[in-house]
């Protein structure tokens, strides 16, 4: 194959996020569930007659050496040639960017894990899931559950996933106008950094696998980065505040999307036609699984 185009990077969100600690290097302990959803960025990828790694499209704010979908493939460039004793063909990427940064979507990095799919596809690299798993964490964290690729209790700095059962609902969510930058979140002198540590038996008899409980009743914990992001950025809180009329509102991630959830797509509707115009909105439903894995799939039957 030459080219790999319509390649999904789906958004996550985290149903609840825990900060359990704080190791000796700084980074925080975390307990979370990701849920991956049905709205994200998609990429094209074309193979080059050269060895180039060449970012077609321009992103506002992030310069191709800083874009983590060019480290990852040349990190996955350089494995190759490790273990082959070559360097493949270089790659083309044209991005269709919808997932605004700072929002907490995991956007960058569910780029970044695409980008390692389709190259590890195209270049025939032979990385299993775990390889491209370890490849990516340390770009960032979010990295290793987008190639895991379904909904994950995530514990340590979110690399050690577990496979959970997720709700089947639909999500309304709200982007504040304002990009949450996480560093200024994790370094603030009010976050709350001992949350008591819970498992994966305390969430799944909460959810239940059913997204009843979310909605207009209470869902799964808190996320612990939201007080001091409101704190910070008062649209978050203003976004909180509205959609908390219509069901249990968090904050995903770091900021700045804030998400409500229900089990049909007829009450998510009714909750778009009254946002504010000042907000951008959008429903998505929830994912079980990633959408290139079947992609792979099928172009592995074609081939």
């Amino acid at each position: 194959m030459r080219s790999l185009h319509h390649c999904p990077a789906p958004a996550k969100l985290n149903l609840f996020l825990h900060v359990t600690g704080r190791r000796a290097d700084g980074y925080h302990l975390l307990q979370s569930v990701f849920q991956l959803i049905d709205h994200g960025d998609t990429l094209h990828f074309d193979l080059r007659a050269d060895e180039r790694i060449v970012r077609m499209t321009d992103v506002p704010g992030v310069p191709e050496e800083q874009d983590l979908i060019v480290r990852a493939l040349r990190l996955l460039q350089a494995e190759y040639a490790r273990r082959h004793g070559r360097l493949p063909p270089g790659i083309e990427v044209a991005i269709e960017k919808i997932l605004p940064m700072g929002g907490g979507l995991g956007g960058g990095s569910s780029d970044a894990a695409t980008a390692l799919m389709a190259a590890n596809h195209l270049w025939q690299a032979g990385l299993t899931q775990q390889e491209l798993m370890d490849l990516g964490l340390p770009l960032g964290a979010d990295i290793p559950f987008f190639l895991f690729g379904e909904t994950a209790f995530a514990e340590g700095v979110g690399e050690a996933l577990q496979a959970v059962p997720g709700p089947d609902c639909w999500y309304v969510v709200l982007e504040p106008g304002v990009a949450v930058p996480t560093p200024a979140i994790f370094s603030a002198p009010d976050l709350t950094r001992d949350s008591k540590p819970v498992t994966i038996a305390d969430f799944s008899s909460s959810y239940q696998a059913n997204c009843a409980v979310l909605g207009k009743q209470s869902g799964f914990g808190k996320n612990d980065l939201q007080d001091v992001a409101e704190r910070l950025f008062p649209p978050v809180a203003e976004a909180v505040e509205w959609l908390s009329s219509y069901g249990d509102a968090r904050m995903t991630g770091s900021g700045a999307c804030v998400f409500c959830a229900f089990s049909g797509e007829r009450d998510a509707d009714q909750v778009l036609a009254h946002v504010p115009a000042k907000w951008k909105a959008w429903k998505a439903h929830s994912l079980a699984s990633h959408p290139m894995k079947s992609l792979l799939q099928n172009q592995a039957v074609m081939e």
